[in-house]
């Protein structure tokens, strides 16, 4: 049992990049099957699916490389940890690197980054930081 699904999740799609892998299965949770979603939208991921091939559901999340098979995720880092909750208003909602890197929220209406958060003027939990 992990104690902290969602960085089990960062580190298995972090290694899988780094070892140039196409696929990465991860076990399927709602949480983290919102994460891979949001990293499909902003371009990170190629695609993801559900596969029930075995008695527990998985999310096979393919990556996404650039011509020179270089893995479009450069860093992906976990920010807010069981042990230290990290919670931004939305005033503190400033972009990271440039705009370049996306941080991936929990709020009240779900999970967003936070350019859509700052659009809809909520805060919340920051889960990770991408770029």
């Amino acid at each position: 049992m992990h104690s902290d699904p969602i960085a089990d999740l960062l580190t298995r799609i972090r290694n899988g990049a780094l070892a140039k892998l196409p696929t990465v299965d991860i076990p399927h949770s709602k949480i983290k099957l919102e994460i891979v979603k949001i990293l499909e939208q902003e371009g990170f991921v190629k695609s993801h699916e559900i596969t029930t091939e075995t008695k527990f559901p998985q999310i096979k999340v393919h990556i996404s490389y650039d011509a020179k098979r270089k893995p479009l995720i450069h860093k992906i880092m976990r920010v807010s940890k069981p042990g230290l909750r990290v919670y931004k208003a939305n005033d503190e909602l400033r972009p990271v690197r440039s705009g370049l890197a996306t941080r991936i929220l929990t709020t009240s209406q779900g999970v967003m980054t936070d350019r859509e958060a700052r659009k809809r003027k909520i805060g919340g939990e920051v889960l990770c930081e991408v770029w």
